[in-house]
């Protein structure tokens, strides 16, 4: 069973001030866990990638520069 949004909010929504309370922090907790094990799993593979030959060595300011290109580029 597929519950929409809407539905989800209808029901958080007659539960108590506290339990809502509750209930937003512990799905900030698990959207920062599930965050975490997408940068490990690409920490993982990038590393796996330069064991392989695939990635080069950089500077500290290449990467930054890289970085920051990037999240000019995409806001």
């Amino acid at each position: 069973m597929t519950t929409s949004l809407e539905e989800a909010l209808n029901t958080v929504s007659q539960l108590p001030p506290e339990q809502q309370a509750m209930l937003v922090e512990i799905i900030q907790n698990r959207l920062i866990e599930s965050r975490r094990k997408e940068i490990a799993e690409d920490a993982k593979e990038s590393i796996a990638r330069f064991k392989q030959g695939k990635l080069r060595p950089q500077s500290a300011e290449t990467v930054i520069s890289q970085l920051q290109k990037a999240l000019d580029e995409n806001p």
